[in-house]
């Protein structure tokens, strides 16, 4: 993005919060936030209002047997409940999407993590 007077209106979307291996990354994605916002963006989080596919204890770096979350919940521990689910993002009203890093892309924006290059959209199946 380039940096302009005026201001930039950026989408953030959130995988969730929880970590590098079951969302978005905490530190890429306070990182960018810090950048965007040190350079005057208006940044928006978005994320899916969905189940998440499965939770990680980071303790122990495996499946925390018996937990569910959901995706939008926990993105809002990131924004600060500033978030708005994912199907309210108008892309016309933006200048950027950001998506920071982190596994949850691959596991709760589609079925990349389970079905490789077979891997569909989790909201559309498509």
């Amino acid at each position: 993005m380039q940096v302009l007077e005026c201001k930039h209106y950026v989408d953030a979307k959130s995988q969730n919060c929880r970590g590098v291996y079951d969302g978005t990354e905490i530190h890429e994605a306070s990182a960018t936030w810090v950048h965007l916002t040190r350079h005057d963006a208006d940044v928006s989080f978005y994320a899916p209002d969905v189940k998440q596919l499965h939770v990680i204890d980071h303790s122990l770096g495996q499946p925390a047997e018996g937990e569910t979350r959901n995706v939008l919940v926990e993105s809002a521990r990131i924004s600060r409940g500033n978030i708005s689910p994912l199907t309210e993002l108008a892309v016309e009203n933006h200048d950027a999407v950001v998506f920071p890093g982190g596994f949850g892309a691959a596991k709760n924006l589609c079925t990349f993590a389970v079905d490789g290059s077979k891997a569909k959209d989790r909201k559309s199946g498509s």
